[in-house]
């Protein structure tokens, strides 16, 4: 009986969301608008209209969608993205991209909010846009260590229509944003001035297929011992451990945080083995050198770029540290603190706040 209670209080907000997710069923009835963002609502009525006459132009309704990229786009392909999303990702990700569905409050780390235009893994610069490729990377393998799983086993046909209409909803939100930015400043939108907004959001889109992060130098040899001696030693001296603490494990005092959504976050416990942005060495060497968007994840570029080796030597050490349970070496113990219905809507409430003051 003391494991079962136990078993409760560590899974019940996973439990109580997993049954508000059945019981609204696999595929809940279809919005017929997107919910209005933070920054549209501190407007004054004439000018909430203003914006949303052109939103509603330009990206249209859940049940008619459209693609601010290419509005010509057969409505069937855009509806087949739709369908999937709201079949598969709509409970947390929201109808409107902005991650609150309904099992987003007992999620950790929550849901992604699309509407900012900001993705944490991706192949490019920090503060840049994501490449396709990364989202429908994402897609395949998941993010491993949150509730969001892998699509591999759909036809490409279909990750493509989900990417689609990924991005239809970003851009959405970006432009809604934009052009309350406008609405406020400016105190009116001159219809005129529409276009070159439009092309503003999308630009940042078409930069990021350019923009695709390189290493500096060849891939080396991994997991000698003198690779992972030297990691080590530049993860204790250039600000890793910090962090992630000496041991890798994150239970550090300085390990906390708040992200661009307005909710906590702390560094990875890196001996979990569950490496969000991806395992592979290539993963491991754009997160050191680019960061992470949208987190206090810095990148590392440009303390580094003079001795290259050394982002390889942190590379080799991350993946050691990553593998030690794998290789049959358990980590002392920590402590784990997990976050719970009250924690997860005190967040809530803080990221609305913040929102409403952007």
């Amino acid at each position: 009986m003391p494991r079962l209670m136990t078993f409760f209080m560590t899974h019940g907000p996973v439990i109580a969301g997993l049954s508000l997710l059945l019981a609204s069923g696999c595929r809940p009835a279809m919005e017929s608008e997107f919910v209005t963002g933070e920054a549209v609502k501190t407007l004054d009525e004439q000018l909430r209209q203003a914006v949303a006459a052109i939103v509603l132009e330009r990206s249209g309704t859940p049940s008619l969608p459209k693609r601010l990229s290419d509005p010509d786009a057969s409505k069937l392909d855009v509806q087949h993205g739709r369908d999937l999303y709201n079949r598969y990702c709509q409970q947390c990700h929201g109808v409107s991209g902005d991650g609150k569905g309904v099992a987003a409050p007992f999620l950790y780390p929550r849901p992604r909010d699309y509407r900012k235009g900001i993705f944490k893994f991706t192949s490019t610069p920090y503060g840049n846009r994501p490449r396709r490729d990364d989202l429908l990377r994402t897609l395949r393998r998941g993010i491993p260590g949150t509730s969001m799983p892998s699509f591999k086993l759909h036809a490409k046909r279909d990750l493509e229509a989900l990417v689609d209409y990924v991005l239809l909803l970003t851009q959405r939100g970006e432009l809604e944003t934009r052009l309350a930015l406008e609405a406020e400043f400016e105190e009116e939108i001159d219809p005129e001035a529409v276009p070159g907004l439009v092309t503003e959001v999308l630009s940042r889109w078409n930069a990021a297929e350019r923009a695709e992060v390189h290493p500096l130098t060849n891939e080396p040899p991994f997991l000698t011992e003198a690779h992972v001696a030297a990691g080590r030693e530049a993860f204790l001296s250039k600000g890793c451990s910090k962090c992630h603490g000496e041991d890798g494990r994150g239970m550090t005092k300085d390990n906390i945080g708040k992200d661009t959504w307005g909710y906590t976050t702390k560094a990875a416990d890196l001996t979990s083995g569950l490496l969000h942005g991806g395992s592979e060495p290539l993963d491991i060497y754009r997160r050191i050198v680019s960061g992470i968007n949208g987190t206090p994840m810095p990148g590392f570029k440009s303390s580094l770029e003079k001795e290259p080796e050394t982002i390889w030597n942190l590379v080799a050490y991350v993946l050691h540290v990553s593998g030690q349970r794998r290789a049959g070496t358990i980590p002392t113990p920590g402590i784990f603190s997990m976050v719970t219905p009250e924690s997860a809507k005190s967040d809530a409430s803080d990221a609305s706040a913040s929102s409403a003051a952007e």
